[in-house]
């Protein structure tokens, strides 16, 4: 697979201060990459490293095969970027702007960026000081994926958007990397990373703690289960079942959490008569949190 975006021990320091250290990961053409971690975490740093706005301590970084340092400008032709703080000149309309964001690409389709428009319900004859902190976001992704850049950096994308829009962006998403675009999405809303994202970065302290498929991070997830029995039964056919733990029964009812798989959960139940099972969906937080426990104890 082509290789979109690779570090080698990334590292940055503020003076004396962690910025991140020895981030060392690749992203691959044509995927969602999520990248992971609560504030101060070093997600802005590692953006503004891979965009070269600040200059590593130590380490590379590279934009398809490219320096991103070296070939910054090269690079920024072919990159979208939507910061987490965005501004925008407050003066201008929407069309004002993309105008002007325009004037610094080599070609403009406007009938794709009023498509993009029009989907995302932007008005852009309204000056940008009026519009709602929602509308400056759909402006800020307008420009972003106006250029159809090969990858598209976005930090918090649907912060701000209502619930329909966020499914309209989902979707431009999708059509967008089935293209071949590749994406670095930096998130808190992590049922968003799980709905787009095909691997995430999860980074702690700025270093990063683990690479992984969603897949195989929702094989570690823990599964919240309530099974109703015709007949009352022991905690003792369950305690041994390997991933089972928080074990719980009041009548007839078992509570229960599975880490993982639930083929020998499963196979177990199928001995007795089951009346209801209630499963709730395995939710990236929850995997995320457990991350975070099992760093904390090392």
């Amino acid at each position: 697979m082509e290789i979109a975006i690779s570090t080698k021990n990334l590292t940055k320091y503020y003076g004396k201060n962690r910025g991140v250290i020895d981030l060392t990961f690749q992203v691959y053409k044509g995927e969602v990459f999520g990248f992971l971690g609560p504030n101060g975490a070093g997600k802005t740093t590692t953006t503004r490293l891979l965009l070269d706005f600040m200059h590593p301590s130590s380490g590379s970084a590279e934009i398809f095969s490219l320096d991103s340092h070296q070939k910054s400008t090269q690079i920024k032709e072919f990159i979208g970027y939507l910061p987490g703080e965005l501004h925008l000149y407050d003066s201008m309309t929407g069309n004002d702007f993309l105008a002007f964001m325009a004037s610094f690409r080599k070609g403009v389709d406007w009938t794709f960026v009023f498509n993009l428009a029009s989907r995302l319900k932007a008005d852009l004859k309204i000056q940008i000081r009026k519009l709602s902190h929602g509308n400056k976001q759909k402006i800020g992704l307008i420009t972003a994926f106006m250029h159809k850049p090969k990858i598209l950096i976005l930090d918090e994308p649907t912060m701000g958007l209502d619930p329909l829009m966020q499914q309209e962006f989902y979707k431009l998403v999708n059509e967008v990397c089935d293209q071949g675009t590749t994406f670095f999405v930096s998130s808190h809303n992590l049922p968003e990373v799980e709905r787009i994202c095909d691997r995430v970065g999860i980074i702690r302290e700025g270093r990063l703690v683990v690479v992984e498929d969603i897949a195989n991070l929702r094989k570690r997830a823990l599964r919240p289960l309530e099974v109703h029995f015709a007949k009352p039964i022991e905690s003792k056919d369950f305690e041994k079942i390997a991933g089972v733990k928080d074990i719980s029964i009041q009548n007839s009812i078992l509570r229960c959490t599975v880490v993982g798989s639930l083929d020998s959960f499963i196979k177990q139940l199928a001995k007795y008569e089951v009346v209801n099972l209630i499963s709730a969906e395995p939710n990236l937080e929850e995997i995320f949190l457990a991350f975070y426990k099992q760093e904390e104890k090392v």
